[in-house]
């Protein structure tokens, strides 16, 4: 089986830029969609419908913001939109699909760049989804946590570690966060597989040519809970597909 997580940035632009045609070549059974910045009926999805995929959708309430979803080849026996707490729903961050043995979840955590205000949101998010992913967890054993953590977790996942020790993505408390987090029950499917490989990277600013200089953060992950770490085939990052200001990340489970 082969899932994929992809910041978008834009599902509209994403599908300007040539999103339907990859999709079509890369063929993954899941894909797990973030910043979609667009109501469901705003795009046109018959394409991407008529390639098998069973579209699920979870939008921000702010127009243009934020969004998640889910397209899959296989027909879930239940879909979770949100987490139940408010303020995050009412920004279209959470959406799940359970099947029998496995659950999916695509996450757009919140970026605390913009600022002190929006840092710390985040900062609350992170210990609220901590929260309700450790009961989540007991409910749904084999679970795939994919999305844009907003995070770099170690040196080996930032181009400069030492220039952005003090920015928002890289701070110590949220590496921290995320350390706490993978060492709770979850294996980085990316770093079970390449452990030591360096400047493999996710997301790169429009700034500077940083994307064809490589000078980028790897910010998306898939997480997979251990009980599915021995089923992990293949992992890997799409750096070169570039429809969004992310790349795709891929993982190969049995």
């Amino acid at each position: 089986m082969k899932i994929i997580s992809y910041n978008v940035n834009g599902i509209r632009a994403a599908i300007q830029k040539g999103f339907v045609a990859w999709l079509t070549q890369e063929n993954p059974d899941i894909i797990c969609l973030q910043e979609l910045k667009a109501e469901e009926e705003q795009v046109d999805l018959q394409e991407i419908k008529s390639l098998g995929y069973h579209v699920y959708w979870h939008s921000a309430q702010k127009k243009g913001y934020s969004g998640v979803g889910i397209f899959t080849k296989i027909k879930p026996k239940s879909i979770q939109y949100g987490c139940g707490i408010e303020k995050y729903d009412f920004e279209g961050r959470v959406i799940q699909v359970d099947f029998d043995t496995y659950s999916v979840m695509s996450v757009y955590m919140p970026s605390g760049s913009s600022g002190d205000e929006r840092q710390s949101f985040k900062m609350e998010w992170l210990n609220d989804f901590q929260h309700y992913t450790v009961e989540l967890v007991k409910r749904h054993p084999n679970i795939i946590i994919a999305g844009d953590y907003n995070i770099c977790h170690r040196a080996i996942d930032i181009h400069n570690p030492k220039s952005n020790a003090n920015s928002s993505g890289f701070l110590p408390e949220e590496r921290e966060w995320m350390e706490n987090y993978i060492n709770h029950g979850f294996v980085d499917t990316f770093r079970w597989v390449h452990p030591e490989l360096d400047q493999q990277y996710s997301w790169w600013s429009y700034r500077a040519n940083a994307r064809e200089k490589n000078l980028g953060w790897r910010i998306d992950y898939l997480l997979a809970t251990k009980a599915m770490a021995s089923s992990i085939k293949n992992a890997s990052i799409l750096a070169d597909i570039k429809h969004s200001d992310h790349c795709p990340i891929l993982l190969e489970i049995n």
